[in-house]
């Protein structure tokens, strides 16, 4: 080829200065957990993604097996998975939006009701702090300001503080139950008497990952607060008990005030076929489903006793997790695991939120509990 003096070097053009948001640069990033260490003679093992370890049920593997239609577009609307989810919960189909799992369906509710008004000033979400690590992206990224609110020292909801952040830029409060990484379930008591204090404008989302998991006969009932309080938005998601966190399929289920607009910022096609299969038929073999589920529910219980019994102080665990409120000492225990081929999600140097796994990987978890001496202790 021949070059003439016109020919330019792509290198030799100077870089423009692209720039995004201001808001950038005040977020944090989204930390995935990390895969498990390679040690030889060690089977390895993820606990630090709060992941299913069991593979779909084989009546889900088989029914997305036989799907040739991935040419095509999904179904935006997620018809039959909302018709079955109606069913399921008994609520009406149209008052469920689906989404790329319940973080989709969230950043689409905040997308809806979040952000800056025509002034440019911020709407508010209040939430729990620490909660999901994506809260605060999401929120930064739709424009609103977050509130953060503490938990209290046993991991749960500061609820009265909560009510008490509310001012009149508040368009959504954020409750997790469980919440992740601590583990404590709210209960339908205190959740009645959190909105009561709420005033009826503002949206109250209660995120319901893990209520698969959730064996307190006390804890709330997001469904139940739907029905009876029309600011009610509650999240759910297929990810953790259908073990479906590699389809990304979640949804919202709200009254018609709210879903009319949640439509509009729907991600079309967010949930495919493959999902929507899965999650259809995960649905209609959910007897299987929950007995797949109460053997980790009884794993959860294993690592529990496992750690009050070594004198170890946690939260309560309603999720696939428990916390380890370790403190400065967070990143050597991580380092400890990742020593035994088990990853772990270390947070700074607040705790270390462990999934419950598989049984050997939950018996070398316990194990190494047992030999490390600077967990947090029952006084």
């Amino acid at each position: 080829m021949t070059t003439t003096e016109n020919d330019t070097n792509a290198a030799d053009v100077p870089a423009p200065e692209i720039r995004p948001r201001s808001v950038m640069g005040a977020l944090p990033r989204y930390t995935a957990g990390k895969p498990p260490a390679v040690i030889d003679g060690l089977e390895s093992y993820k606990l630090s993604s709060n992941e299913n370890p069991f593979p779909p049920l084989p009546a889900v593997l088989e029914a997305i097996s036989g799907r040739q239609d991935i040419n095509r577009y999904p179904d935006p609307l997620s018809t039959a998975l909302r018709t079955e989810l109606a069913s399921f919960l008994d609520v009406p189909a149209d008052d469920i939006v689906t989404g790329g799992g319940s973080l989709g369906a969230l950043n689409q509710l905040l997308a809806t009701f979040a952000g800056q008004d025509e002034n440019g000033v911020q709407d508010q979400v209040i939430y729990p702090w620490r909660s999901f690590e994506a809260y605060p992206i999401s929120v930064g990224l739709s424009g609103a300001e977050s509130v953060q609110v503490p938990l209290r020292e046993d991991g749960t909801h500061d609820l009265e503080a909560m009510a008490a952040a509310v001012t009149p830029r508040t368009r959504v409060v954020l409750l997790c139950t469980p919440n992740n990484p601590t583990g404590p379930a709210l209960t339908a008591r205190q959740v009645e008497e959190f909105l009561s204090k709420v005033p009826s404008d503002v949206i109250v989302v209660i995120d319901e990952a893990y209520e698969d998991f959730v064996r307190d006969p006390e804890a709330v009932n997001g469904i139940d607060m739907y029905r009876r309080h029309p600011n009610v938005v509650v999240l759910r998601t297929f990810s953790k008990g259908a073990g479906l966190a590699g389809l990304r399929v979640g949804y919202s289920v709200s009254h018609p005030p709210i879903t009319q607009y949640l439509r509009v910022a729907a991600v079309p096609f967010a949930v495919s076929q493959l999902a929507e299969t899965a999650a259809v038929t995960s649905l209609r073999h959910h007897g299987e489903l929950v007995e797949r589920i109460q053997e980790l529910v009884k794993e959860r219980a294993r690592v529990v006793n496992g750690l009050r019994a070594l004198g170890w102080r946690i939260p309560d665990a309603q999720g696939n997790f428990v916390w380890l409120a370790l403190g400065d000492n967070t990143p050597e225990f991580a380092a400890l695991a990742e020593q035994r081929a088990i990853a772990v999600r270390a947070f700074g140097t607040e705790g270390v939120r462990v999934t419950v796994g598989e049984e050997e990987a939950n018996t070398r978890f316990l194990d190494l509990c047992a030999t490390y001496t600077k967990g947090p202790r029952v006084s």
